[in-house]
């Protein structure tokens, strides 16, 4: 738990420290690649206008970008939305399912569209994002611009948590974003190996695009992995900027961990050869920000047990440790759930109740996967 929370952090941020990803040009718009946007969309109405105007105001010539958005039979008046804008701009194709599929499948079924067309070539693009982040308008020529070194697949953005209160865990929510963004952004400075992208918003050549397996939950870190599988780099760059509204309600929080906890079971049962494929960087990263993360609640788990058996053995030092998990995994919460009800709010509190929750969530993802995973169907956040 030390090495995953502290210590990896610690070791990127001094082997990283006064280093920069290599700057390349932005493209002209002669010579900028096409780029078509991927989208799946379900229920979303409360967000999906003000993603559509992110998009159409990028600064990327407008006859080098097609939007192809996947409604997963919505029913909110989402498809109605994007009609109207199409209606207006014949860059954006609206493919509206009537039964639902879940995110994966919906982009498989946009990909195998675009193949009809096109060939997939390392100079075609797609934008993968979700109808919650938004753009900033020169989000895609950040982007794109990282694509004129051959090895780069895979280009994530900065995704920028924006708090929807600050009441409930929407800024420990954020601050995690925050520390996640600079560990990806790190480990792309180091050795090209970003350990999965944020699913709201990367960039990815087409010829490396691999469709995502029924089921599968965690779809962007799926991606990633098959990309380093066929010997592409993956990197975060922390000027291509994004935003998403975080929810405040630690029951959404919890529900979505809880899903992306069982897919990332999926995913390490996946790729866990890539443990011992001869890429060292890619291995311990894998580890350190990944596997020892997911594994964290059996740790914690086995911790609290192997101290209560020797207490029970008369160990005093151990009956002191004993004391600290339960004041840590259990008092302190509970101490900030009541302080929180009382309208009371300490960071401190708060940040750990966090982290005790999204590890329940964790765990809870991981009966999920053992359970067999029945569908990737999936129900969005509330939308701020």
């Amino acid at each position: 738990m030390a090495h995953t929370y502290v210590f990896y952090p610690l070791l990127l941020k001094i082997l990283a420290g006064g280093k920069v990803l290599p700057t390349h040009a932005c493209y002209t718009e002669d010579d900028a690649p096409h780029v078509i946007v991927l989208m799946a969309a379900y229920n979303e109405a409360a967000v999906i206008t003000q993603k559509l105007e992110s998009l159409q105001a990028l600064h990327y010539p407008p006859d080098k970008i097609k939007i192809l958005i996947g409604s997963d039979n919505s029913t909110d008046g989402t498809n109605e939305i994007i009609q109207k804008f199409a209606a207006t701009d014949p860059r954006i194709q609206l493919h509206a399912f009537t039964e639902r599929n879940g995110k994966p499948r919906i982009i498989n079924r946009l990909v195998a569209a675009v193949k009809k067309e096109q060939q997939l070539t390392s100079d075609l693009l797609f934008l993968m994002t979700d109808a919650s982040v938004m753009l900033f308008p020169d989000t895609l020529r950040n982007l794109v611009r990282h694509l004129r070194d051959p090895k780069i697949a895979l280009v994530d953005t900065h995704l920028q948590s924006q708090p929807a209160g600050a009441a409930g865990i929407a800024v420990s929510e954020g601050q995690y974003v925050s520390g996640e963004v600079m560990l990806k952004h790190r480990e792309s400075i180091l050795w090209r190996r970003m350990i999965g992208p944020f699913g709201g918003c990367y960039l990815l050549r087409s010829s490396f695009y691999v469709p995502v397996p029924p089921k599968f939950l965690v779809d962007d870190f799926y991606i990633a992995m098959k990309v380093f599988e066929k010997g592409g780099g993956a990197i975060n760059d922390l000027e291509a900027r994004c935003y998403e509204s975080s929810s405040d309600e630690i029951s959404e929080e919890y529900r979505r961990k809880a899903r992306i906890g069982a897919g990332n079971f999926q995913n390490l049962q996946t790729f866990k050869h890539l443990l011992w494929s001869g890429d060292g960087p890619l291995a311990f990263a894998f580890t350190s920000h990944k596997i020892l993360r997911w594994k964290g609640p059996f740790f914690i788990i086995f911790a609290f047990i192997s101290s209560t058996i020797l207490t029970l053995a008369g160990n005093l030092f151990y009956l002191g440790l004993l004391l600290i998990q339960i004041s840590v995994w259990i008092i302190l919460p509970v101490i900030d759930l009541i302080l929180w009800k009382c309208n009371i709010h300490l960071k401190p509190l708060r940040n750990l109740r966090y982290f005790v929750f999204m590890n329940l969530a964790l765990l809870h993802g991981f009966f999920k996967y053992l359970n067999g995973i029945k569908t990737n169907v999936w129900q969005p956040t509330k939308r701020n």
